[in-house]
């Protein structure tokens, strides 16, 4: 438990000094081809829910079981080695920096007026329509997104890696490439993809609300309302979304910033009318975009600290 610890603590700091350099090699890429390699093989026929479910299982295992090994080879060598190793596949498997960097990138070109380049940038990081949006849906974008991804991109990857070290990280991150590959609801994935939906709902069902309370809990309140308003209209409005889960996150932020987020979006032409959240006291702005980062490296922070707390403790009384 200490060295999961430790490793969990230095893995973050690496990431968040280091992040993703362009051109490494990043396991998530290689879960990628696994998972392309398989859905055009099994994804057809009859039983396709059974045939996901083969997916998920190998997919969410090979990346667990290849984690372990790594592991128990380095800390076979030495306790040091064994902690480097497992920090390197801990901070390969979080994206506070990445994130970081990819909201800065909108964020730039909008606060110096050029609309294009952020729509342009924006549509890197998003699925829906950019090609006409003004500067609120832009700045709406970006937060939505970096909102959403405090839990996917850092905090429940450190959830899984402080419970179950190294594995535990790349099980997640499987089932989490898993879900954004094939875990859609249409013709072509609804069955296929149903039980890898599933697993990523389950597995940041626990991350997701601890952060939105983290959000609100440390990160600075724009809003200007107390905490007790804006708790009550966080659990009132995490539901409204279509996900069991980012509901939690999207909430927490909108009532921080004093401001809402929802509203309509496009899907290569179709629209996507999403429940409105918070509190629409003015309209987003491009300053909102740094906001919303912030709130992610406090919450962040908040979460292991948090944990190494509740680690440092069982490791004490054990």
């Amino acid at each position: 438990m200490l060295n999961h610890l430790i490793a969990c603590m230095v893995g973050f700091l690496i990431d968040r000094l280091i992040g993703d350099p362009p051109g490494w090699p990043h396991p998530v890429r290689w879960i990628g081809r696994l998972i392309t390699f398989m859905d055009t093989r099994l994804n057809k026929g009859q039983n396709r829910r059974k045939k996901g479910l083969l997916l998920l299982i190998i997919t969410a295992g090979t990346s667990g079981l290849l984690a372990a090994a790594v592991v128990c080879i380095f800390y076979g060598i030495h306790r040091a080695a064994g902690v480097a190793a497992e920090s390197l596949l801990i901070a390969a498997g979080l994206a506070r920096k990445s994130l970081a960097d990819a909201a800065v990138e909108v964020y730039r070109p909008l606060a110096a007026g050029n609309l294009p380049e952020a729509r342009e940038k924006l549509g890197w990081i998003v699925g829906r329509d950019t090609e006409s949006l003004p500067e609120s849906e832009i700045v709406r974008g970006v937060v939505e997104t970096v909102s959403e991804n405090t839990s996917d991109g850092v905090t429940a990857p450190l959830f899984w890696a402080i419970l179950l070290g190294a594995p535990g990280i790349w099980i997640y991150k499987a089932v989490n490439t898993l879900d954004s590959m094939v875990g859609y609801r249409n013709e072509r994935y609804e069955s296929f993809g149903y039980f890898s939906a599933k697993a990523d709902d389950v597995l940041n069902l626990i991350p997701s609300r601890l952060t939105g309370l983290l959000i609100l809990l440390v990160a600075p309140n724009r809003s200007g309302l107390p905490l007790r308003e804006r708790l009550a209209g966080w659990r009132r409005d995490a539901g409204k979304h279509p996900s069991p889960n980012s509901g939690w996150l999207e909430a927490a932020t909108a009532w921080q910033l004093g401001a809402e987020l929802g509203g309509l979006n496009t899907y290569q032409g179709v629209p996507s009318d999403r429940a409105r959240m918070g509190h629409p006291d003015r309209p987003l702005e491009a300053a909102d975009i740094p906001e919303s980062v912030h709130a992610m490296h406090a919450a962040s922070w908040a979460f292991v600290i948090l944990w190494l707390l509740i680690g440092g403790i069982a490791v004490a009384v054990a």
